[in-house]
């Protein structure tokens, strides 16, 4: 008979419209329609207190569930007190206008993807929505770079690592503007500064991605800060005060959580 109050607040979680699904975490999917994500809580969260979160996009042929096996991204959320999300693509890769795969013409449906994750992170958790950030890897650099184009306003900040647009580059973005930091290898051959083509379709160009968001967003050269050792950071903030970054480092395809982390201080805390 004393297992009856746990077995209650089973069945009731399960069951009733408005409270959180039941085993939805770093080790099982969190289903939103179709779809699904990961999360994981930082050590020590009370589940009352608001905390921010960091939304990562995963690489070409990764998953929510490979993000979830990284212990440094796991442990930077700890350290910095914040749920990490993974985002999950529906197949191999994310589906924005000019992939290889071709036949995609709009971004709609991973809009409307990362629309209905950070509805539901915010439904399901204790997080501030006004301290949500979304970065990503290589193709889910692309699908950060996408977002911050489209969503601006619905994220604290951006951080695309090694990945822009597939091209060709948008005319033009939302506005207002909103805090973006680039990072990219000087050496990465995997996605070149200047893109490469793969088949029909072509990675898009760094500089001319840059180009067209300091003109749509009115951005002036700017000290550029100091985010992390081993990067080089060129800056141009706007008139709302928001900043891009390029920070180029001298390796090839990768990330680090370090960099991850770098940008989330400077993002959040100014």
């Amino acid at each position: 008979m004393k297992r009856l109050p746990a077995l209650l607040a089973l069945f009731l979680s399960l069951t009733l419209p408005g409270l959180p699904a039941f085993a939805c975490g770093p080790d099982t999917d969190c289903r939103i329609g179709d779809r699904s994500y990961r999360i994981y809580l930082p050590q020590g969260q009370d589940g009352i207190t608001p905390m921010g979160a960091l939304i990562f996009a995963h690489g070409y042929k990764g998953s929510a569930a490979g993000t979830m096996r990284n212990g440094s991204l796991r442990g930077m959320a700890d350290r910095l007190g914040i749920a990490l999300v993974a985002a999950n693509a529906a197949g191999d890769d994310w589906r924005l206008p000019g992939t290889p795969s071709g036949g995609v013409t709009s971004p709609d449906t991973e809009l409307a993807y990362f629309d209905a994750l950070r509805t539901d992170i915010l439904a399901r958790n204790a997080i501030d929505p006004e301290h949500i950030v979304m970065a990503g890897f290589s193709a889910g650099g692309m699908m950060t770079w996408t977002l911050a184009c489209h969503r601006p306003a619905d994220y604290a900040g951006f951080i695309p690592v090694a990945g822009t647009f597939w091209a060709p580059t948008p005319d033009s973005c939302t506005m207002p503007p909103a805090d973006i930091i680039h990072v990219h290898g000087t050496s990465d051959q995997i996605v070149p500064l200047a893109g490469r083509a793969i088949g029909e379709a072509r990675q898009g160009d760094v500089e001319t991605v840059l180009a067209m968001y300091r003109k749509v967003g009115g951005h002036e050269p700017s000290k550029a800060s100091a985010l992390h050792d081993g990067l080089t950071c060129e800056a141009w903030t706007a008139p709302n005060e928001t900043r891009l970054l390029k920070c180029l480092h001298p390796g090839g395809h990768s990330f680090r959580t370090d960099w991850i982390a770098a940008a989330w201080d400077l993002i959040v805390s100014g």
